[in-house]
C-alpha cells in the first residue's frame, strides 16, 4: 500500500517536471521577438509604395502587431485617421477666415473629412476579422470592403489636392501642399497593406 508522504512526493515531483518542462518550452511562432517584428514590419512595408515613410510610422508598434499582416495593415488605417483629421481641421480654420474662402479650401475641409471617415470604415471592417485569417467568403467581403473604403480616402484626396493646386497660392499653399501629400502617402501605404491581405484571406 502506498503511503500518504509517498504519494505527495510523487505530486511534488510530477509537478515539478511540468514547470520545467514548460519552461524550456520555446514561445511559439505567433509570438516573435521585438527584432522580428520590426524585420517583418520592414519587409510587408517593401512592397508599399513609400516604404520608408511605412516603416518609420509603423515599426514604433511592432510589439502589438507581431508578425501579423492583419494588425499591421489594422494599424496603417488607424495610423493615416489622425494626420487626415488634423488637416481637415486645418482647412476648416483657413476656411473660417477667408473673406469669403476659396472654393479649394471650402471643398478641401469636407472631402478631408469624408476621407477620415472612410479611412475610419475601412478600420472597422478590419476590427471584426479573426486572427489569424482563415480563409472565409465573409474574410474576403471585409476585405473588399476595407479596401473600397481606404481607395474612396485616396480619391477625396487626390480631388483636394487637384482643386487647391489651382485656387490657393503664397507660403500657406506651399506649407499644406506638404502636408496634403504626406496624408496622400499614408493613405496610399495604407491601402497596399489591405491589399496585400487578399492573398492571405
Amino acid at each position: 500500500m502506498i503511503t500518504k508522504p509517498v504519494l505527495a512526493f510523487s505530486f511534488f515531483i510530477s509537478l515539478l517536471l511540468i514547470v520545467c518542462s514548460s519552461a524550456a518550452t520555446p514561445p511559439p511562432p505567433n509570438t516573435p521577438s521585438f527584432g522580428n517584428a520590426t524585420a517583418f514590419i520592414r519587409a510587408r512595408c517593401a512592397a508599399t509604395r513609400y516604404p520608408g515613410l511605412c516603416f518609420s510610422s509603423l515599426s514604433p508598434y511592432a510589439t502589438s502587431v507581431r508578425r501579423s499582416p492583419l494588425l499591421l495593415a489594422l494599424t496603417a488605417s488607424n495610423v493615416t485617421i489622425a494626420p487626415l483629421r488634423d488637416l481637415r481641421y486645418r482647412f476648416a480654420a483657413l476656411r473660417s477666415r477667408s473673406a469669403p474662402p476659396s472654393a479649394a479650401t471650402h471643398d478641401c475641409a469636407d472631402l478631408l473629412g469624408d476621407a477620415a471617415d472612410q479611412a475610419a470604415r475601412a478600420l472597422d471592417e478590419l476590427r471584426e476579422m479573426p486572427d489569424p485569417l482563415r480563409g472565409s467568403t465573409e474574410e474576403s467581403w471585409r476585405i473588399s470592403n476595407a479596401r473600397t473604403w481606404m481607395s474612396a480616402a485616396m480619391t477625396d484626396e487626390g480631388t483636394c489636392s487637384d482643386e487647391f493646386e489651382h485656387d490657393a497660392g503664397g507660403d500657406v499653399k506651399g506649407d499644406v501642399r506638404r502636408q496634403l501629400a504626406r496624408v496622400k502617402r499614408y493613405t496610399s501605404n495604407a491601402l497596399a497593406l489591405l491589399s496585400g491581405l487578399v492573398d492571405l484571406g
